[in-house]
């Protein structure tokens, strides 16, 4: 039996066309969109956070643009035509039956992606970044394993009186912030300060700060020096952590915190702009690209700027016709910027209404 070209392509085609319309597209799309707009997401996040750093500097209004949502959609589209002729056998003669025909077929692949964005604008803005970070998140941030070096800097202005730098103001942190900075830090490596979380049955959840029991002399030594530095009573066992200025009683912890524009603005004066920028008033005082090593206050953040692309950078972004960006070899500025990062996260919280508990045994 002898099959027609013609006939074998139609089949070819069509199974081909229905092998199509009954697999999807979908399950194979996961692995590679996860990761791709994930990465894109965490990228231009970054380089929205630094634009607007470098905006701040230059007393332009930052502005932030969330990604609320993102739906991909996928279509597969195929479409099969064909013709065909044939004619009956001649009776004068015995030979192959006579056919022609053409056959066309088309597929269509559509990718719409679509991405929502939403401004921080309103009650939003105000919350997330006017609105100063409740003192229990600084407590859950040095959970999470940020150093005390890193963390209070940034996010404290002053506590129980004792205050600390500002970049912006060209103001050093006083000497017993500086040592209370350090006996956290100091704590946090020994495992001699924890975290807990409680909820009271009548009562909205608080945080505590602990320094477990400890026989050891350098233990004894810092719960000691951190009592005295915050005025504290030596025999209280529990101290509550409130929001707000120093009120002066020796049975409470008084945490100032900021708000993300403050941290903001303050890394927007470590930011290195042209000193021709400054003195033409086109940007606030701070570090300039002709005094690189001028000695800055908290965690190291390190800007630097150009008028071509760097070659290595860890994010960069453009403004004004230059270049800005976080080196990739600087680890000490990339941890700060993803602490940094970290602090946008959980800075829609607010202030809490019932205040974080730190608890110092007497006995420690």
């Amino acid at each position: 039996m002898t099959v027609n070209p013609i006939s074998r392509c139609l089949g070819v085609a069509l199974v081909g066309l229905a092998a199509a319309g009954c697999s999807s597209i979908g399950p194979e799309t996961v692995i590679r969109d996860r990761v791709d707009y994930g990465t894109s997401i965490g990228d231009s996040w970054k380089e929205q956070t630094l634009l607007n750093i470098v905006k701040l500097r230059y007393a332009d209004a930052p502005v932030f643009l969330d990604v609320a949502q993102v739906i991909a959609g996928y279509q597969l589209q195929g479409s099969l035509g064909a013709s065909f002729t044939g004619g009956n056998f001649n009776a004068a003669l015995i030979g192959p039956f006579a056919a022609a025909g053409t056959a066309s077929g088309n597929a269509t692949y559509t990718d719409r992606p679509t991405v929502v964005y939403a401004p921080l604008t309103g009650v939003d803005f105000l919350k997330r970044l006017m609105t100063p970070i409740p003192p229990s998140s600084v407590l859950f941030v040095l959970q999470a394993g940020y150093s005390a070096e890193r963390v209070m800097p940034m996010m404290i202005s002053s506590i129980n009186g004792l205050s600390n730098g500002s970049n912006r103001l060209k103001r050093s942190a006083e000497a017993g912030f500086a040592r209370l900075v350090k006996l956290v830090g100091e704590a946090q490596l020994a495992d001699s300060i924890e975290f807990r979380i409680e909820k009271p049955k009548d009562g909205a959840e608080s945080s505590l700060l602990m320094f477990p029991p400890r026989k050891d002399a350098a233990a004894l030594a810092r719960r000691e020096e951190f009592a005295k530095l915050l005025g504290l009573k030596p025999d209280l066992r529990e101290v509550k952590v409130y929001y707000g200025a120093y009120s002066g009683k020796g049975d409470s912890i008084d945490m100032k915190t900021r708000s993300m524009l403050e941290i903001m603005l303050e890394f927007a004066a470590t930011v290195q702009v042209p000193e021709t920028d400054v003195a033409g008033g086109r940007a606030s005082p701070g570090l300039v690209d002709a005094r690189p090593e001028e000695n800055f206050n908290g965690p190291p953040l390190r800007v630097f700027s150009g008028p071509e692309p760097p070659k290595e950078a860890f994010v960069a972004v453009q403004y004004h016709h230059r270049w800005y960006w976080i080196a990739d070899t600087d680890i000490q500025s990339k941890t700060t910027f993803g602490a940094l990062l970290l602090l946008f996260s959980i800075a829609d919280t607010g202030v809490k209404d019932t205040p974080p508990v730190v608890t110092i045994p007497a006995n420690s």
